[in-house]
């Protein structure tokens, strides 16, 4: 059957398995999880009525494609139904597996890993869920042992190394779980990972003086890491080392402008309670290794494995809050809001990150076009903590992305007020007021904020580019103008929409020569820009190539330009430009120049 639609698959019989198996994927069915939403997948995802007949070949291509798209639960849904009618196909029954586990199905996705162990198929995720389970049951002989059985690979074998060790400390095997950890061979990037876990473990088992002698090597390895940092700072009080202790967080904090995790961790040293580990359960150590390891694979692509480790994480440690916002930013990289916002409201309730965790569930919420609740829901953290500048700066961008420029100047200014002196860090907010207000034509206070920006932060390429640019714009103090977005361009000459704002000054100013040269160059670091396209091909026009100038114009109406500026757009297609193009800042030149 499904050998005819994949090419080769394993053509053994195996019969009881198949009726074991199709039995099985008829019960996981009737599971609350599985049935609802997946019952009529075809219908909701791809607008097939339901009423069509089943194919086996129509819902492995459904599966196929839903997997594509990175739609978890629905590619689940689809091969589940497939496997239901081809139970002995190998294929299906891993794909199900793997996708029940990245949609964080994880107790139907151990039922489909015990029976690809008992149909002899190896998978070291497999071995790790079923692992899991063990673990959260705190079945710690029976967890190692279902461990074992997978080594394939240097992530399996850190992934399953590591949990094994947390396993055997469980059983209360301390000894055999550090032996287990020195044992590990692998890449470079095993040695923090297992110095930490080790560590970990040796702190949780009291042993604090080797827990110390442990996690120096793996701050040697990574300063920047919050974890390694927040651990070596613990395990060097809890050895009566608090002025070390210290030192580590203010290093942070001057390197990394600090953490919520690690100010939660100074007030605890501050208070000269006992410190405790980080890790303290079996379950959460192999979270820990699941959340690292499903953390650093996220930002590298590999999304179904990477949400199939978060999950995992999350499922041995319902508390695991880094996990959780790991999750959550792997989601929004997938472009899903609705599954980020889900992942972030995991961050319990009682956690420093988790106003961090609410503003992002902010931002998702703009991202589902929810523009009124991401609104309500940023202010209300704001009313909560008016000096929380992330919130503020959050709804901020919002309002201003909406071309709400009032509410925005206002929000920006709300955050403002509560600074009682400005530092180099209060820059950013400035210059996003400065953009409201200039879009609102109150120059004189935007070229303030502007100003002020770069008095705290001299020669900020961002600053120096819309200042300049909005000078020149005007007419207004057009050397100085000039001056600052040339040097915006040397601090970062491979920006396009920097070197197109000198192109365009150029053009204001009526030097295309010049503004051609500039222009091409930010067509080669932004290719696919409307606007960089529209702005070359006006340039064109000038020097009197005008082919080129149509050309650029067509391009620049292919690649979706803003609804204000199609029409315009269109025009120049259509009938080309003025020879004489009158602009502020060009007249201001030709009088400065006795024009």
């Amino acid at each position: 059957m499904m050998t005819q639609v994949t090419g080769a698959v394993a053509r053994m019989d195996r019969r009881p398995f198949k009726l074991k198996l199709l039995a099985l994927v008829s019960a996981i069915a009737l599971l609350p999880a599985a049935a609802g939403a997946e019952t009529n997948a075809r219908a909701d995802t791809f607008g097939t009525p339901t009423d069509l007949p089943f194919t086996l070949s129509g819902s492995y291509l459904s599966g196929r494609l839903a997997g594509f798209e990175k739609d978890y639960a629905q590619a689940a849904a689809f091969y589940e139904e497939s496997l239901a009618a081809d139970p002995s196909n190998s294929m299906l029954l891993e794909r199900t597996f793997l996708l029940k586990l990245a949609n964080g199905d994880v107790e139907q996705a151990v039922v489909y890993a015990d029976e690809m162990e008992k149909g002899g198929l190896e998978n070291f995720l497999a071995q790790i869920a079923v692992g899991a389970q063990r673990m959260v049951e705190g079945s710690y002989v029976e967890a190692e042992a279902a461990l074992a059985k997978s080594r394939n690979g240097p992530l399996a074998q850190l992934s399953v190394g590591i949990s094994r060790a947390w396993a055997l400390y469980g059983a209360g095997q301390t000894d055999a779980a550090v032996e287990m950890i020195d044992a590990l061979s692998g890449p470079d990037w095993f040695e923090v990972f297992k110095a930490t876990h080790k560590a970990h473990l040796l702190f949780a088992a009291g042993r604090n003086q080797d827990a110390l002698e442990t996690i120096e090597g793996a701050y040697e390895i990574d300063q920047g890491a919050i974890r390694v940092v927040d651990a070596y700072a613990r395990i060097l009080a809890a050895n009566g080392r608090q002025k070390e202790a210290f030192d580590v967080l203010n290093q942070y904090d001057q390197q990394f402008r600090g953490h919520p995790k690690l100010d939660q961790t100074r007030a605890l040293l501050e208070s000269g309670a006992v410190i405790p580990p980080l890790v303290t359960e079996p379950a959460e150590g192999m979270a820990e290794i699941l959340y690292g390891l499903g953390a650093v694979i996220g930002r590298d692509g590999g999304e179904e494995l990477s949400t199939s480790y978060l999950q995992l994480s999350l499922y041995l440690d319902p508390n695991a809050e880094f996990a959780a916002i790991a999750l959550g930013a792997v989601f929004e990289r997938m472009e899903q809001p609705e599954r980020a916002i889900a992942a972030l409201t995991k961050v319990p309730d009682d956690s420093v990150l988790k106003r961090e965790a609410e503003i992002q569930v902010g931002l998702n919420y703009n991202s589902l076009d929810k523009l009124e609740e991401s609104r309500s829901h940023l202010q209300k953290l704001i009313d909560q903590d008016p000096s929380d500048l992330e919130a503020v700066v959050a709804l901020g961008n919002i309002l201003r992305s909406h071309e709400i420029y009032d509410d925005a100047e206002a929000t920006y200014t709300r955050g403002l007020d509560t600074i009682s002196e400005l530092g180099p860090q209060h820059w950013l907010l400035l210059y996003f007021r400065g953009i409201s207000r200039e879009r609102l034509d109150k120059w004189d206070l935007a070229e303030a904020d502007f100003r002020k920006a770069l008095e705290l932060n001299d020669n900020q390429p961002l600053v120096l580019n819309y200042l300049g640019y909005s000078l020149v714009d005007q007419g207004l103090k057009l050397d100085e103008a000039l001056n600052m977005i040339k040097t915006a361009v040397q601090l970062r000459p491979s920006d396009g929409y920097i070197v197109d704002s000198l192109g365009w000054v150029y053009y204001r100013l009526g030097r295309y020569e010049e503004a051609v040269k500039e222009l091409e160059r930010a067509i080669e670091l932004r290719p696919a820009d409307p606007v960089i396209n529209d702005h070359l091909g006006d340039a064109y026009w000038m020097v009197d190539r005008r082919n080129e100038a149509r050309f650029q114009w067509n391009h620049a109406r292919d690649l979706g330009p803003d609804d204000k500026d199609l029409p315009k757009i269109l025009d120049k297609i259509a009938n080309g430009m003025p020879d004489t193009p009158v602009t502020d800042a060009a007249k201001a030149e030709n009088d400065k120049n006795g024009g």
